[in-house]
């Protein structure tokens, strides 16, 4: 028996074999879930060869800056399943030269581009998807610590995590009544395809498993068994929160030099 069994997962945002949907749709799929997958049209010849292997019989392009193409999955998620259990937001975004730098270089056309796609995305969804997610469901989107401190070249991506922390929370006051969960899981640096577009990102992710309490990095199959505690009854009384699935990081107040530390200095 899988912990998701009878379950339907509608998932936002596969990309490729080292996206963190991904790592969830495949810790989905070993709990029993039943898959739906949703992509950005630009990566559709990665996603259908990953659908396949997940067995996936519904598979839809969305641009999710798109309220008419949010509206058509909606559309045909309800007359393919009925109802769904399980919401998944891997969605993010922002434009490469907003991620370096400073943040007061940011554009006012970025700075929407990044707020729209990477937040209000998942109000959108929400929206469109709340009255086939039935009582006991679980809605889940993925954030990141720069949200809450500095991480330097993260820039506007850092304040759209903040925005769709708050936007978790709201959420999840409003569903509430209805059995539905909101939560968000915040992990720690994945070599991912959004990544890359972060200044220093490589630096930074070498740094982690030396200033994280467990002295490791964290890998999307982490984030995939998090998310199956989010989406499952164990999680039912669980909402509005972010859960860190990032070795404890985000516990450490000074980043010492360990180097230094140990040498006495």
């Amino acid at each position: 028996m899988g912990l998701l069994d009878d379950k339907t997962a509608l998932i936002f945002g596969l990309a490729n074999e080292r996206s963190i949907a991904w790592g969830i749709s495949k810790a989905f799929k070993e709990q029993g879930a039943c898959l739906a997958l949703s992509y950005a049209p630009m990566v559709e010849k990665y996603v259908h060869p990953l659908a396949d292997k997940l067995d996936a019989m519904f598979v839809e392009p969305c641009d999710v800056s798109s309220d008419e193409q949010i509206a058509r999955v909606a559309r045909k998620a309800k007359k393919y399943f009925g109802h769904i259990d399980i919401l998944v937001h891997s969605i993010a975004f922002a434009g490469r030269d907003e991620l370096k730098g400073a943040f007061y270089h940011t554009t006012r056309e970025g700075f929407r581009n990044a707020m729209d796609i990477s937040v209000y995305s998942l109000v959108a969804l929400t929206n469109a998807f709340h009255s086939i997610l039935r009582p006991g469901g679980s809605v889940i989107c993925l954030t990141y610590y720069g949200s809450v401190k500095v991480a330097p070249h993260y820039n506007v991506m850092g304040v759209a995590k903040a925005a769709l922390e708050s936007s978790t929370r709201y959420l999840a006051y409003d569903l509430g009544p209805q059995k539905i969960r909101v939560n968000a899981i915040s992990a720690g640096p994945i070599r991912t395809l959004a990544a890359a577009g972060v200044g220093g990102f490589r630096d930074m992710y070498k740094r982690f498993a030396d200033v994280s309490p467990m002295r490791e990095n964290i890998n999307i199959e982490d984030v995939g068994n998090a998310a199956v505690f989010l989406a499952s009854d164990l999680s039912t009384r669980i909402t509005g929160e972010v859960l860190y699935v990032d070795g404890g990081f985000n516990t450490v107040g000074v980043q010492m030099n360990l180097d230094a530390k140990e040498s006495g200095e």
